[in-house]
């Protein structure tokens, strides 16, 4: 269906006239400008440019706008015709002839042999994308023809760049019923992702200075290298805080004067920030003058209870919340948020520029259609569901086929951690990259500063629930139970 839509608008595209670019600078040659305009005619339908089929301008179009006579013009597609480059019709207009490619002698074709594609995994399980297949195609199609057809004009003009109103209501309204998130639409600022809102709020102004947030920046001993090379290239020292079974030590905070966390849900290791921690960070940053970063990556996955609220409900002057739908509907759409103290509004703006680094006004307006709709919550319900039922067949097939190895970090989120023998990480991966399996090492989320007295080290790999389609989920979890190691033999005597 999709085909036969494609190839009628291109049937209809070749009916009307195509706009041409033609280089008529030897027309002080032999023939003039007549010469000219045949030979860029026949240049380009034997090179290619113009395909069979392909319908040209009219007579007297094509004069105007080459600035020569009609007649010209005339002459030159006759000329053509004649030669069997072209075909004209009474009524149908004047086109390239279906048959002009034959005419180019077999010795001047010359086959493009297509660049290799680079072989993928035959299973996915790497953390931190969800289900590509399960996107609301026809909720999302609806949401967008909503918005487009009552999108005011102005929204096709230079806008705001703190982002669309009508989004940033329903994000204020949404993140304050989902999230526990206390602010008001002008707090917010929207950007195409976590990345985006890190570039921003530590990159370089426009007038070449530092970011509006300086280091050392207090980060949790597991996280995204991704994050950490991002920061560090925006000059920003990232100091590791230790991990343990409450989250981060946030009471190892020191002289650092902002911290980001993941509280929600500590990524990559699992399980939210305890109460008492939460309390503490906030009391922390009124002590200090400081500010705390508030990962929501994946708040909206929790399995075993109730959404965690956010830290930023505690004391909205001090947390500066940032989300997205890159876990929840797709990354491809890069939309995100930013829910600002109002001491940084005016620079996080100012930092953004008036007209860069802005997320597409449609995108924005269909995304708060989504939301006020009520179609965002029911596509969240319904992959929280999916999710949770993956989680519990990842952990049915561990206890049948390896129970030897732990598993962490399913209360919430779109991956699990998978506790190894030590020293059989790094087999692991590569056993498992020989198999066609792509995982993650835990190592490789490991703050190259964090030590062994603060956050011990310990063999495991990561574990991507979402990422594979439904059909392809339970060969992935035969192949990933196929390369785990086999549990320890018993000491002799022991």
């Amino acid at each position: 269906m999709e085909d036969s839509r494609v190839n009628s608008w291109v049937d209809s595209a070749r009916r009307i006239g195509a706009d041409l670019h033609l280089d008529l600078s030897e027309s002080s040659g032999p023939g003039g400008r007549r010469a000219a305009l045949t030979g860029a005619l026949r240049d380009a339908v034997r090179s290619g440019r113009l395909a069979p089929g392909t319908r040209l301008p009219p007579y007297r179009s094509l004069a105007a706008d080459l600035g020569v006579a009609r007649n010209t013009v005339a002459d030159a597609y006759a000329e053509l015709v004649a030669e069997g480059w072209l075909t004209a019709r009474q009524g149908s207009g004047t086109s390239v002839a279906e048959r002009a490619e034959p005419l180019r002698r077999r010795a001047e074709r010359v086959p493009v042999k297509a660049p290799p594609r680079a072989r993928g995994p035959r299973h996915d399980l790497r953390q931190g994308t969800p289900d590509a297949s399960a996107f609301p195609r026809a909720a999302w199609s609806a949401s967008y023809r909503r918005a487009l057809q009552q999108a005011p004009n102005e929204a096709f003009g230079p806008g705001d760049p703190a982002g669309r109103i009508e989004l940033r209501e329903a994000l204020t309204e949404y993140l304050a019923r989902a999230r526990g998130v206390r602010t008001e639409p002008d707090r917010i600022v929207i950007c195409s992702g976590f990345a985006h809102a890190l570039r921003l709020l530590f990159g370089q102004d426009r007038a070449g200075g530092g970011g509006m947030l300086r280091g050392p920046l207090a980060v949790e001993a597991y996280g995204l290298g991704f994050h950490r090379e991002l920061l560090t290239a925006a000059g920003v020292r990232t100091v590791p805080l230790p991990l343990d079974e409450d989250g981060a030590r946030v009471d190892r905070l020191a002289r650092e004067r902002a911290v980001l966390l993941t509280p929600a849900h500590q990524f990559p290791t699992g399980g939210p920030l305890h109460p008492a921690r939460r309390a503490a960070v906030i009391g922390w940053a009124r002590a200090r003058g400081g500010v705390v970063l508030e990962d929501d990556y994946d708040g909206e996955f929790r399995y075993d209870r109730k959404p965690v609220g956010a830290v930023q409900g505690l004391d909205p002057e001090r947390v500066i919340f940032i989300g997205s739908v890159s876990k929840s509907l797709s990354p491809a759409l890069r939309l995100g948020w930013m829910v600002l103290p109002e001491r940084y509004v005016g620079d996080v703006l100012a930092a953004k520029g008036e007209r860069e680094a802005w997320v597409s006004v449609i995108d924005q307006l269909s995304l708060a259609d989504f939301i006020v709709s009520g179609a965002y919550d029911r596509h969240v319900r319904r992959m929280r569901q999916r999710y949770r039922s993956r989680r519990d067949r990842l952990v049915a097939a561990l206890a049948e086929h390896a129970p030897h190895v732990e598993v962490t970090g399913v209360a919430a989120g779109l991956h699990a951690v998978l506790r190894l023998p030590p020293g059989t990480e790094r087999s692991t991966v590569k056993a498992a990259t020989w198999q066609g399996v792509a995982l993650d090492g835990l190592a490789e989320f490991r703050h190259p500063d964090a030590t062994e007295e603060g956050t011990p080290a310990r063999d495991g790999i990561v574990v991507g629930c979402a990422t594979p389609s439904e059909h392809a989920y339970g060969p992935a979890l035969e192949a990933l139970c196929g390369v785990l190691p086999p549990a320890e033999e018993p000491t002799p005597g022991g």
